[in-house]
């Protein structure tokens, strides 16, 4: 069963929405306003977060944007009243995925969880793994707090391995998120590999290793 969180202060709407999702075999947890629902974020794993923006104590637009800065990536869509293009633009600013208006269809809810929930959102503004971070918005990375100098290519390269850690990244998807469809000959992404696991170090517990028949993974510790 795929568990969500239904972030709404309004019980009746929320219940609905809890009974309603059940039958589709989604299991969700309920909080009533926006620190509640930063509580369960760290307690728990989501497929996917339903946000409403106007909650008590802190709103939706302020969660999405915490849960962002903390380097989460589930996806987020906001169940809103309000309706206008500045409105959209705002939530996907904070870190939204997708927006629904309300007064909305239980079968639509359902459609735009069951896609949402097959991925990760694109609008995580730092990625973990260990000691390492990596800051998407200012294109640098940083060991135990020590800044880690690379290219730009290999940031690229490094950003796309901890998006899909411990999974492997195909040399297709690798290539295409560095140089789009004007790609160079086939030994280029080796250099930058190479020139990447050179900058992470020999110490720092992290390595990237090719993936037989796939591509490459960001390892951490003894592999």
């Amino acid at each position: 069963m795929t568990t969500l969180l239904l972030v709404e202060d309004d019980f009746d709407l929320a219940g609905n929405i809890v009974d309603y999702l059940a039958l589709e075999d989604f299991d969700c947890d309920h909080a009533s306003n926006g620190v509640a629902a930063l509580n369960f974020l760290d307690e728990n794993e989501y497929a996917v977060v339903i946000l409403d923006i106007n909650l008590p104590r802190l709103d939706g637009l302020s969660v999405c944007e915490k849960l962002r800065e903390k380097g989460n990536d589930t996806p987020v869509i906001m169940l809103t009243a309000r309706d206008q293009l500045d409105d959209k633009l705002a939530g996907f600013a904070k870190g939204a995925d997708d927006y629904l208006v309300k007064p909305f269809a239980m079968a639509e809810l359902v459609a735009r969880l069951q896609a949402l929930s097959l991925r990760r959102s694109g609008q995580v503004k730092q990625l973990r793994c260990g000691e390492l971070c990596v800051d998407v918005n200012g294109k640098t990375a940083t060991l135990a707090g020590e800044p880690i100098k690379m290219s730009p290519t290999a940031f690229v390269v490094l950003e796309q391995l901890v998006r899909a850690y411990p999974a492997p990244v195909s040399r297709e998807m690798l290539s295409q998120a560095v140089w789009g469809e004007n790609r160079p000959d086939s030994n280029s992404l080796k250099v930058h590999i190479h020139h990447l696991r050179k900058a992470l170090g020999k110490d720092s517990g992290l390595d990237v290793q090719a993936a037989t028949g796939v591509g490459f993974r960001l390892v951490s510790g003894a592999q």
